[in-house]
């Protein structure tokens, strides 16, 4: 694994650099191969059930939903659709190794954050309104199962099942203020980060 992850992590530092000071052909280039060297890092994974095989499933939801994003014209509905797909695969992954129980301080404070995000882009959504909220609330609900996963079973595998998707909530957060609220030069550079970590800690949760 330490080679992949060296590959993963040069491959992702490049696309990252490129997007803050680097020409447009590299973030084409490497957003790409990086998804690519995750994936390939995930089928590698020992799956000791099918289950698991709803990561690499997820990441290729990822890998659409950016391929989309990068495509000229409006294809942003249909991307944001793909990161939700992806974000319910992830979603289910986790659901299937926790028991059931609730602990109301973690919902309670992502609902807080995710008021808080709606709150800060609604008058800027216009058309993509409910997409963008029903996108926001499957992330929501997939940080809270990873969250509470850790929680009841404080383990390395649901500690970096959870970190991963608390950097995917960020980086969606910092994705979704930069485009929608106001723009700052390393949005897209910190949002990059820690989308690219938030898939590597999930993949790496399938081999602990």
């Amino acid at each position: 694994m330490l080679w992949s992850f060296i590959a993963v992590f040069f491959s992702g530092w490049l696309y990252v650099d490129a997007t803050y000071r680097g020409p447009a052909w590299q973030r084409w280039v490497f957003k790409p191969i990086t998804l690519l060297l995750l994936l390939m890092l995930a089928w590698q994974a020992p799956m000791f059930s099918a289950i698991g095989y709803l990561v690499v499933a997820g990441l290729l939801a990822s890998m659409v939903g950016d391929a989309l994003t990068m495509l000229p014209g409006q294809r942003m509905l249909y991307a944001i659709g793909a990161f939700f797909l992806s974000h319910l695969l992830y979603t289910i992954w986790f659901a299937s190794s926790m028991a059931l129980n609730f602990f109301w301080p973690i919902p309670l404070a992502l609902l807080i954050i995710g008021a808080l995000l709606i709150a800060a882009i609604w008058t800027r959504l216009e058309t993509f309104r409910w997409p963008v909220c029903t996108f926001i609330g499957m992330t929501l609900v997939m940080v809270w199962l990873a969250a509470e996963q850790w929680f009841l079973r404080p383990t390395a595998t649901a500690l970096s099942g959870f970190i991963g998707a608390a950097l995917l909530l960020l980086g969606n957060i910092i994705w979704l203020i930069s485009h929608y609220r106001r723009s700052f030069r390393a949005a897209n550079a910190v949002g990059a980060a820690c989308y690219f970590a938030g898939h590597f800690m999930i993949v790496r949760a399938l081999y602990l």
